[in-house]
C-alpha cells in the first residue's frame, strides 16, 4: 500500500497563498484562511502541496487504508476555491450557503463573496468540533 500524499508538511502557508496567480483567487484564499483560522481556533497548516487544513482526522477504511487528513481545509484551485468538508453532515447550512456545486467531499465555490460568510463559518465551526481529533472508520 502506497503512503498518502497528503500530510501536513512545514511549507508555509502565507508563501503559498502569495503563491497564488489569479488576484482575486489570491484575496478569497486570504479571507478564506482567516475565517477558517477564527472559526476553528487554530492556525493553518499545509497538507501536501496544496491544501491548507486546520485540525486532524484520522480515517481507517474497512479494506486497512488509513491515514490522517485535515478536519477542515480548503485549496486555492484555479477554477474554484475547493473546501473539503463532509457535505451530508450539514445539508440544512448548505441550503442556505448561497452558489455553490459539490462532489462526496468537496464544496465548489467560485467566489467568496457570492456565499453567505456567517453561514461558511457555522458549517466549518461545526465541522471542525465534529471531526478535529476524531477517528472515522468505514
Amino acid at each position: 500500500m502506497s503512503a498518502p500524499k497528503t500530510v501536513p508538511t512545514k511549507e508555509s502557508v502565507e508563501d503559498f497563498i502569495a503563491s497564488v496567480a489569479d488576484e482575486r483567487r489570491r484575496a478569497d484564499a486570504e479571507e478564506l484562511c482567516e475565517l477558517m483560522t477564527k472559526a476553528t481556533g487554530t492556525e493553518p497548516v499545509m497538507w501536501g502541496p496544496a491544501i491548507i487544513g486546520f485540525g486532524s482526522t484520522h480515517y481507517r477504511y474497512a479494506t486497512g487504508r488509513e491515514g490522517d487528513m485535515p478536519a477542515v481545509g480548503f485549496s486555492p484551485r484555479k477554477a474554484a476555491l475547493t473546501l473539503y468538508l463532509a457535505i451530508e453532515a450539514h445539508a440544512a447550512l448548505m441550503a442556505k450557503l448561497g452558489p455553490h456545486t459539490t462532489s462526496k467531499a468537496c464544496v465548489y465555490v467560485k467566489r467568496l463573496s457570492d456565499v453567505d460568510k456567517p453561514t461558511l463559518r457555522k458549517i466549518v465551526q461545526a465541522q471542525f468540533k465534529k471531526y478535529n481529533g476524531k477517528t472515522l472508520a468505514s
